[in-house]
């Protein structure tokens, strides 16, 4: 997946105030936003425009939304695509994911969570290369992604804060509440369950192929990274 220069980001069913709001932070910070209500037009206008992102509301794109993500992907096409839900519940996060979007946005809107999603995807790579190591894994700081005895894997920002903060405390037993302090923030309004749905969600990927499992439960406490 590519981004460039001033990159063009496709808003497609937002409401009013995410049009309004969100289409000034992303000018204010250098992107291109380009406001779409209708669904049926976005295929024509992707090809069109060419976008680096896209954009879509669940709530107001309803199926069309989940089938032009389907779609693009059938396509082959490797555009970002973040969808916007109205509550974190893990049948919408499963839904999106499944559909082909790389990650999604809970509502509602704030512009801090909404750029830092945003430029997680699209901002350039830093030319100096940091990385963190354990065994055969590493995860590149500067293009933020995961190799695992060098086969890359792509993950979501928040997959790859959970994994940055285990990888900064190895070995360590992290407890849920040290976690969501640490990688979800203070006001966090989720789920209870999202971290051991995350956990989840990297076991599957860092496991594909019959990789040995590395992050571990700690029943009634919380997880651990390490070998064995």
């Amino acid at each position: 997946m590519v981004s460039s220069f001033n990159p063009c980001i496709m808003l497609i069913g937002t409401d009013e105030f995410i049009t309004r709001q969100g289409s000034a932070d992303l000018r204010e910070t250098g992107y291109q936003p380009v406001n779409l209500n209708d669904v049926n037009n976005a295929l024509k206008e992707y090809r069109t425009l060419k976008p680096a992102m896209i954009i879509i509301d669940r709530v107001a794109t309803a199926e069309l939304g989940i089938e032009f993500c389907q779609e693009l992907r059938l396509q082959g096409e490797k555009v970002f695509i973040i969808m916007l839900l109205p509550e974190e519940t893990l049948e919408e996060r499963v839904l999106s994911l499944e559909a082909g979007a790389d990650d999604y946005f809970i509502k509602p809107y704030n512009t801090q969570g909404f750029l830092k999603l945003i430029s997680f995807y699209l901002q350039q790579p830093d030319t100096v290369k940091e990385q963190l190591r354990f065994g055969d894994m590493v995860l590149d700081l500067s293009c933020r992604r995961l190799f695992l005895k060098n086969t890359g894997i792509d993950l979501t920002m928040k997959e790859f804060e959970l994994l940055r903060y285990m990888m900064v405390h190895p070995k360590e037993v992290l407890t849920r509440e040290q976690i969501l302090e640490n990688v979800w923030g203070y006001d966090f309004q989720g789920e209870s369950n999202v971290i051991e749905v995350y956990v989840r969600y990297l076991r599957l990927k860092m496991e594909a192929g019959g990789n040995k499992r590395l992050i571990h439960t700690v029943r009634g406490v919380g997880y651990v990274l390490r070998e064995g």
